[in-house]
């Protein structure tokens, strides 16, 4: 009884992780670099679109900080600003 349990058990686990799956997916090379191309696709443009979001937004803020005009910081940031619109 003890030994149908512990089967029972590892049969579960097995389900849960979906080792079936994966074991069909590492045996189909094909289909095994296709996901792993588009994920790396996918993962590389959700990089590169956040970090434009990202940067836009510190641009902004460092643009409002000039408003400001923070007597030693406020010429640095200007002068920062002033580099990365022209570049852009």
């Amino acid at each position: 009884m003890f030994l149908l349990k512990q089967i029972a058990e590892l049969s579960y686990k097995i389900e849960k992780f979906n080792l079936a799956e994966y074991m069909n997916l590492i045996n189909n090379p094909r289909r095994y670099m296709m996901v792993n191309f588009l994920g790396g696709l996918f993962r590389g443009f959700g990089i590169a679109l956040g970090m434009t979001i990202l940067g836009a937004f510190v641009l902004y803020m460092l643009q409002r900080l000039v408003v400001l005009n923070l007597p030693v910081i406020g010429d640095f940031i200007a002068e920062l600003v002033r580099i990365v619109l022209t570049y852009i």
